[in-house]
């Protein structure tokens, strides 16, 4: 008897009245969510706007889970359409039996048709995506806990899982936990994806050429412990082969693709990047003014209505004085504006100075002025009687 073992869940099903929550489905879901949280933000901070990495994640997720279904049913159809089997089984995707490979390749045509519709490159979308893939991956393995399936060989180890259930072929027993390991394993290749993105600006679809070798590497070892019924070509198993030729492929174009187009793409959403540079103009496309742009130009207003109210007196030019073409305003200030008012002078009188008033002159009131008018008029009849 084992004194340390993981247990396996006694049945990975609940019933909630009629309805059945499986908890291979559980995880499936909360990857995906996962993903698509992860996504949005690096694809934020690349410049995209909130929401794309979803609207395209519609059309990939369900894209993922056929091709993924489909490469299950494909490399083992006898466990749907040999003797004694019900092809219809093929169908229940919550009972397990999704392949990677094929859920990594049709969910890229799904991404391609979503990043059409918005105008998005694909391999800028799949290097934003690709850490978040890595860790759902990671979820989601754990729905194979809840199953009770793709263990490893015999085990003593602490870690040995405990296997309870004899359906299909099952053997009780304390095996290898390789649904942890490769769990374990895609949260390093998440952390990984995203340190060297950050470290090297990988672009072009290099970051997502990342995930794929290094999910590999990791798929090969871990494959090769399992115990499960699988195809053998030349005594390996069929996935391993998969995961050989996938690995080379990915390094190819990592290789490939750093030397026809070094770099980052710079604009990652053309229409993020025209919303950005439309708030950054005074006005909107319309033609109608922003907020705030009124204000500032108003400011300037009462100063030139001012300006234009109350001329400099030293400014002013001979047709602004005062005389008789009426333009002068007694609220100028003028000593020479009551003159204007008086009337001509006796004769014998002084003419008053109607020059160019003093800009130094101080101000005086209208009553002042008119006051100084009418003793200088009385002034000049005085000096004509006494002659």
């Amino acid at each position: 008897m084992e004194l340390s073992y993981i247990p396996s869940p006694s049945r990975g099903v609940l019933h909630l009245g009629p309805i059945p929550l499986r908890g291979y489905a559980f995880c499936i879901i909360i990857g995906v969510f996962v993903a698509v949280w992860i996504g949005n933000r690096r694809w934020i901070a690349r410049g995209g706007q909130t929401g794309t990495v979803a609207d395209i994640a519609v059309w990939a997720v369900p894209f993922g889970l056929v091709g993924g279904r489909l490469y299950h049913v494909i490399t083992d159809y006898e466990l749907y359409f040999s003797k004694g089997r019900d092809w219809v089984d093929s169908f229940k995707v919550w009972e397990g039996g999704l392949g990677i490979w094929g859920a990594i390749a049709l969910g890229a045509v799904g991404a391609w048709i979503g990043c059409r519709r918005r105008g998005i490159p694909l391999p800028a979308y799949a290097d934003t995506i690709a850490p978040g893939i890595a860790f759902a991956q990671a979820i989601g393995r754990w729905g194979n806990w809840f199953n009770q399936e793709l263990y490893g060989r015999e085990t003593h180890v602490p870690w040995a899982l405990h296997i309870t259930s004899s359906a299909d072929g099952r053997v009780p027993g304390y095996y290898h936990p390789t649904f942890l390991y490769e769990s374990l394993w895609c949260v390093g290749v998440g952390f990984l994806v995203i340190w060297a993105d950050r470290r090297f600006r990988l672009g072009h679809g290099r970051a997502f050429a990342l995930y794929v070798a290094a999910y590999c590497v990791g798929r090969g070892w871990i494959e090769y412990m399992r115990v499960d019924d699988a195809h053998h070509i030349l005594g390996l198993r069929l996935n391993d082969w998969t995961a050989m030729i996938v690995f080379l492929l990915a390094v190819a174009y990592l290789v490939v693709s750093a030397k026809k187009r070094p770099g980052r793409e710079t604009v990652v959403e053309p229409a993020a990047t025209r919303a950005a540079a439309a708030e950054g103009d005074d006005e909107d496309p319309d033609g109608t003014e922003r907020p705030g742009t009124a204000e500032r130009s108003g400011d300037a207003e009462p100063l030139a209505g001012a300006a234009k109210d109350d001329p400099d007196p030293a400014e002013a030019g001979p047709g602004t004085g005062p005389g008789p073409s009426g333009t002068g305003s007694a609220e100028t200030g003028s000593p020479d504006a009551g003159a204007g008012k008086s009337g001509s002078p006796e004769p014998g009188a002084s003419e008053p100075d109607v020059s160019e008033p003093d800009a130094s002159a101080p101000d005086v009131s209208e009553h002042e002025v008119e006051k100084a008018g009418a003793a200088e008029k009385n002034g000049a009849g005085s000096a004509s009687d006494k002659s």
